[in-house]
């Protein structure tokens, strides 16, 4: 259902869609409202009135409203992760992991709300000059399936910790945890009217972008969309996008190459390849390409497949056909192109899931599409450095800059790369996946509008709050 000016409710027009398990499609997930431009107005307009209300909650109440939503979904933790692979398609393991971070999350911006800071200026006379941040306003948070607990709760937790009301979207992809996170800050207190649920398809995302009322866009997904939605928002409003990215790992010659092969199948294939921050590209010093790459297939070939509810599987499915197909035509054209296909690269099964095998390409060149474009699936391509040098100019050769690791004992390079690679996240012996709660996210290049950084720091918080310079003079 939706969730607008305190009910739940079906879209206005009764559209539905359903929601299958990725593992078994002949398994119901759900069926859900397909928003329509009424039913994203309705919620506006119901977000509007609730919003000065909200706003004027001290954010010592904000705070521990936000706390008790992280203690509801830790008592329902096990509900949740057996939703989560049921919905998803993760495996066990990941869908504990991310339902144990999120109420983490809600704690961490629980705390913000009580460190809203101003500053204090020189004032030319007598009198004092100071800002204030205030609530922005009305949030747009459009949010994608990969991680469908994680993502909402980097973005609800500040916006509403901020004092603003929201309206949510989920992926379509994944509708019951968008619910389950909006049941969980309604359990905890927050009052009926500070936040909105609409669920459906791109064209719900669209609308709220495109709605002069909403003063400020939260969006993570794929370049293309948040290329859309940031031309609607326009420059008057404000966006914070978090795009693609096209990960390489570089191996330098004095690298663990057991270590290296280690972190690069985590990279690439946990999650099933599905983050963007995954491992999608290698790219390794002539000594050590060879062994790393023998070692890297060895790995892929130990991973089982499966439904991510069973035992010992350590890869559950693409989340939906259309991502299964996308990763097969990847697979043929990597092969035209001239790649060479070493492992990997077939659908598994022959039930209804969407299961593929982890596949490695070498042979990778920068004009090749499977080196340039995102795959978001269980792909990763080798290429060949000659030098230190070649190897970061590999790395930087692309239209993304998320996220970049080196594997080196080597801490100079280590330092060098940090400095030279055009990426927002740098990671030394570290997967390219993966973050600290309280450290600043995002990314460079077509990966990120790079205006105001996720998940932590004094910049998070801004870009939720309006600030205003005010004179006070002691007399008038």
């Amino acid at each position: 259902m939706n969730y607008i000016d305190g009910q739940w409710v079906p879209s206005s027009s009764g559209a539905t869609f359903t929601r299958r398990n990725p593992a078994d499609h002949g398994d119901v997930v759900g069926v859900f409202p397909d928003s329509n431009s009424a039913d994203i107005s309705a919620a506006i307009s119901a977000l509007a009135k609730a919003a000065p209300q909200w706003a004027a909650t001290p954010p010592e109440r904000r705070g521990a409203i936000l706390e008790s939503a992280a203690e509801y979904l830790e008592e329902r933790a096990d509900e949740l992760i057996a939703e989560l692979v049921r919905e998803e398609g993760k495996t066990r393991a990941e869908a504990a992991m991310e339902v144990s971070r999120t109420p983490m999350n809600l704690r961490f911006y629980a705390g913000e709300a009580l460190r809203t800071l101003g500053s204090t200026y020189p004032s030319p006379g007598e009198g004092l000059v100071f800002t204030l941040r205030q609530p922005i306003g009305i949030v747009g948070a459009i949010t994608p399936w990969n991680f469908p607990l994680n993502i909402p709760s980097r973005k609800l937790g500040p916006a509403l910790a901020a004092g603003n009301v929201v309206v949510f979207k989920p992926s379509e992809v994944t509708p019951l945890m968008g619910q389950r996170m909006v049941e969980a800050l309604l359990a905890g207190g927050l009052p009926a009217g500070a936040i909105a649920l609409v669920q459906g398809s791109g064209r719900a995302g669209a609308a709220i972008a495109a709605d002069e009322r909403v003063d400020a866009v939260t969006f993570t997904g794929s370049t293309e969309v948040g290329r859309a939605i940031h031309a609607s928002v326009g420059p008057t409003r404000r966006s914070q996008l978090e795009m693609g990215g096209k990960n390489p790992v570089v191996v330098l010659e004095d690298a663990d190459v057991d270590k290296a092969a280690a972190l690069i199948v985590k990279g690439a294939f946990g999650l099933t390849g599905q983050a963007c921050t995954g491992t999608s590209r290698v790219i390794a010093v002539d000594t050590v390409h060879d062994w790393l790459l023998d070692r890297v297939v060895e790995l892929a070939g130990e991973i089982t497949v499966g439904s991510g509810g069973d035992a010992g599987v350590g890869m559950g499915p693409l989340a939906t056909s259309q991502q299964r197909d996308k990763f097969l035509d990847y697979v043929r054209i990597g092969r035209e192109e001239g790649a060479e296909l070493i492992c990997g690269g077939e659908p598994l099964g022959a039930g209804d899931g969407f299961f593929v095998q982890p596949t490695v390409f070498a042979g990778g060149s920068p004009d090749m599409r499977i080196v340039t474009e995102e795959v978001f699936g269980p792909l990763v391509v080798f290429q060949r450095a000659a030098s230190f040098d070649e190897a970061v100019a590999l790395a930087n050769d692309s239209e993304f800059g998320l996220s970049a690791a080196i594997v080196t004992n080597d801490v100079a390079k280590a330092l060098a790369f940090a400095s030279r690679s055009e990426t927002g996240l740098v990671k030394v012996n570290q997967s390219t996946t993966g973050q600290s709660m309280n450290a600043p996210f995002g990314g460079h290049k077509s990966s990120s509008t790079q205006t105001h950084k996720e998940q932590a720091g004094e910049t998070m918080m801004q870009f939720y709050q309006s600030e205003k310079t005010v004179y006070l003079s002691p007399s008038g």
